[in-house]
């Protein structure tokens, strides 16, 4: 127990470098060429360190009914200020869908009903924030392993990015809308879903409705909020800042693995 403590303080502690030099205010560091390359090399050794120490499979833990935290803080967005999102949540999400694309087989555009009438998985986990606080809540939902095995990747996808409703950051040139992205070690991970359903009720809007991804593997910030399109890709250079996602285009690890 002692030495599984000792590795998770370590993984959490690389994972941390970038985002403590970016919260600190050392914004030139952070954007100097020789620290983003010695932070990327940090990533990929947690990354490998995780993987190896723990295999591709391995589940986070889970919890039971009890340990259910009383409060849950939302992270990031609490209420996307977006016309078409606020359109979506008058009609009670009726009129949502989640666009499936990319390098897939089969292109699909399914709504909220459609995704809860396939399989699903309910699992109780922590989360934990790169702020420094963690809760507990039990999510339900879609498999992204079962989404992706009915439309079919192309032999190149590599990449699953989540594309979302909420614009993080105004921006003139669209950089400001918050995306994410794993591999696919990550996309077919038993544990990786596509979650409706907080505690035994639908999202709420502070908490991701209708849609977010649990990635439990990882920390808060790759746990993408209002999804609205998953795309199937072989890189991720030319999406948006070219780094997997809102914050990693900001400093952060793309890795972020506890």
């Amino acid at each position: 127990m002692s030495r599984l403590f000792t590795r998770r303080r370590f993984l959490i502690g690389s994972t941390l470098t970038a985002s403590a030099l970016g919260l600190s205010g050392c914004d030139a560091l952070v954007e100097s060429e020789r620290t983003k390359s010695v932070l990327k090399i940090a990533e990929g050794l947690s990354m490998k360190t995780q993987r190896f120490l723990l295999g591709d499979n391995a589940l986070a833990r889970e919890f039971g009914e009890a340990d259910l935290s009383p409060v849950f803080r939302s992270n990031g967005t609490s209420m996307p200020d977006n016309p078409q999102y606020l359109d979506w949540m008058s009609r009670a999400f009726s009129t949502w869908k989640l666009e499936v694309g990319g390098l897939v087989e089969r292109p699909a555009q399914l709504s909220l009903a459609e995704l809860k009438a396939m399989p699903s998985r309910t699992q109780i986990t922590r989360h934990d924030c790169v702020e420094g606080w963690s809760a507990i809540g039990k999510w339900t939902g879609l498999p992204l392993a079962a989404l992706l095995q009915s439309v079919g990747l192309k032999p190149q996808a590599r990449y699953i990015v989540f594309h979302c409703a909420d614009e993080y950051e105004k921006s003139l040139d669209g950089t400001g809308w918050y995306y994410e992205s794993i591999d696919l070690v990550d996309a077919f991970h038993p544990q990786t879903i596509l979650a409706y359903s907080m505690n035994g009720r639908d999202l709420e809007v502070a908490h991701g409705a209708p849609l977010r991804l649990r990635v439990e593997r990882q920390l808060g910030y790759k746990q993408a909020k209002y999804l609205t399109r998953i795309e199937a890709v072989a890189d991720l250079g030319q999406i948006y800042g070219g780094n997997g996602g809102f914050w990693e285009d900001r400093g952060y690890e793309w890795y972020a693995g506890i």
